[in-house]
């Protein structure tokens, strides 16, 4: 089944399409679950929220703004990272540091089954410096945008306008 028949039938809310939904993607989102949660009981019952969270806001989902697995692997990167903070952990324990998390990727003994984490280390390494910590404190451990801009030392507005060019140089990888 291609990713365009499963949107159709997930919109309709055909019950076979959660399945598919499942068999496609929740290995990857597992692996990204994990690396942030550390912790194989908890992450499993993320997961199972995740796809929750899918089934019942696939309306909120538009194609013209993004690719769907790019919705879905936000949708369980949030969860995660509520998750970490339902239970109080520290800005230093929320997850591994961006060469870690691709570390972990390289290391297949580490996935049960080969993943396609679309290319994560090649975008990493062609970012500048400035951008791998912004993107590292934002999204790898999960700091809101005050929380870097205090960690790091730099106005907020700076943080906001740094990350928002840094994520345009990541869509501008994704085109090539």
């Amino acid at each position: 089944m291609s990713q365009e028949e499963l949107l159709v039938l997930i919109y309709k809310k055909d019950e076979r399409a959660f399945t598919h939904l499942y068999d496609m993607y929740h290995k990857s989102l597992f692996s990204v679950i994990n690396v942030l949660i550390k912790n194989r009981e908890e992450a499993e019952d993320v997961l199972q929220e995740v796809f929750v969270k899918i089934w019942k806001n696939m309306d909120s989902y538009h194609e013209s703004k993004g690719r769907f697995y790019t919705w879905i692997l936000n949708i369980a990167r949030n969860s995660s990272i509520d998750k970490l903070r339902s239970k109080n952990f520290n800005n230093s324990q929320k997850n591994l540091s961006t060469d870690n998390f691709v570390n972990h990727f390289e290391d297949s003994s580490k996935l049960s089954d080969k993943v396609d984490t679309i290319g994560l280390q090649e975008f990493v390494k062609r970012l500048k410096p400035k951008c791998i910590q912004i993107i590292d404190l934002l999204f790898f451990k999960g700091y809101t945008q005050q929380e870097a801009s205090d960690e790091l030392a730099i106005p907020l507005g700076t943080v906001k306008t740094q990350n928002r060019n840094c994520i345009n140089d990541l869509r501008n990888y994704l085109k090539v």
